[in-house]
């Protein structure tokens, strides 16, 4: 079976938490030919009327000349990882058993299904852990 890993170069930046906040962003690196694989936006509870906003991949001068005017920086907190391979039931529990097992904490993880595929996002506080993550990632593929 195996999957595919990567790890995911992620810039973000705060946006306004109303109608068109992400919209703006989004249509300068647009504009600037950005193909985005990765959007995930979420609001700042202690700051109201903001939210986050993290995005990748941007590549080359004109994507990252669109994301700092559009107020977006690389971030390297969290560390992100894109998965993708064969889908089957219970594979979530299966990796998440093995992650703690191992004693890795993560952020948050999103899993998308369609047909017999899966792609996923894992978000770790540190490098160490993402790859921690992506060995065990590794060998539970290969076992597939």
């Amino acid at each position: 079976m195996g999957f595919k890993l990567d790890r995911v170069h992620v810039w973000s930046g705060e946006v306004a938490d109303r109608a068109g906040g992400v919209a703006t962003p989004l249509s300068q690196l647009a504009q600037a030919g950005a193909n985005l694989e990765f959007i995930f936006t979420q609001r700042q509870p202690a700051k109201p009327g903001t939210g986050v906003l993290y995005v990748a991949p941007v590549t080359g001068a004109a994507q990252v000349r669109a994301a700092k005017s559009a107020g977006l920086a690389e971030t390297h907190d969290p560390v992100v990882l894109r998965v993708e391979g064969d889908n089957y039931a219970g594979l979530g529990h299966k990796v998440t058993q093995q992650w703690a097992l191992a004693g890795i904490s993560f952020q948050g993880m999103t899993m998308c299904v369609i047909g017999n595929k899966f792609v996923g996002y894992a978000t770790f506080d540190s490098t160490a852990d993402a790859n921690k993550a992506a060995a065990i990632l590794g060998d539970l593929g290969a076992a597939g």
